[in-house]
C-alpha cells in the first residue's frame, strides 16, 4: 500500500506536494527519474516531468509557471556540479528562491557536503529507499508550511 502524503492549509483543505522532476543538462538516463516520479504520485504528491535536456533556465522557469514546492533534479552523467547549483541560481533570479531542490544521481560524498551549501538537499545515490527520498521531501516541505503560517 502507498503511502500518502498531504499537507493542510490553514481553511483545513488538503495542498498536496508539487513537485517538478527534472533532468538538467545532456543526460538521456530517465529510468530512475520515471521510477521517482511515479513513487512520488503513488505517495499523494502532484508529479510535473520535464523530459530531457532541459536547461538550467528551463528548470527555473517551468517551476515556476506550474508553482511547485520542489524541484527534484537527477542526472548520472558527472555534471551534477555544474547543473544543480546551475538551476539554484536560475530560482534565485527569477525570485523563486523558496523553492526547495533535492538532489540525486551519482555524487561522490565530497561533492555532497558542497551541493548542500548551495542549497541542493538529499543529494541521493542509486539503491536510496524511495522512502526515505519521499520522507525527506515531505518532511522538509511541512517544515517550510508551518514557518509561513
Amino acid at each position: 500500500m502507498a503511502a500518502h502524503v498531504s499537507l493542510q492549509k490553514p481553511a483545513g483543505k488538503q495542498r498536496r506536494i508539487r513537485i517538478l522532476m527534472a533532468k538538467p543538462g545532456l543526460d538521456g538516463h530517465d529510468r530512475g527519474a520515471l521510477v521517482l516520479c511515479r513513487a512520488f504520485r503513488d505517495a499523494g504528491m502532484e508529479v510535473i516531468y520535464s523530459g530531457l535536456l532541459v536547461t538550467p533556465e528551463q528548470v527555473a522557469r517551468i517551476a515556476v509557471e506550474e508553482d511547485v514546492d520542489v524541484v527534484a533534479l537527477s542526472l548520472l552523467n558527472g555534471a551534477h556540479m555544474t547543473a544543480f547549483p546551475a538551476v539554484a541560481k536560475a530560482l534565485r533570479k527569477t525570485g523563486a528562491s523558496d523553492i526547495m531542490i533535492v538532489g540525486g544521481g551519482i555524487i561522490p560524498d565530497e561533492d555532497k557536503r558542497i551541493l548542500e551549501k548551495e542549497g541542493i538537499t538529499g543529494n541521493f545515490g542509486p539503491g536510496t529507499p524511495l522512502k526515505t527520498i519521499i520522507g525527506h521531501i515531505a518532511d522538509r516541505v511541512e517544515k517550510k508550511r508551518h514557518r509561513k503560517r
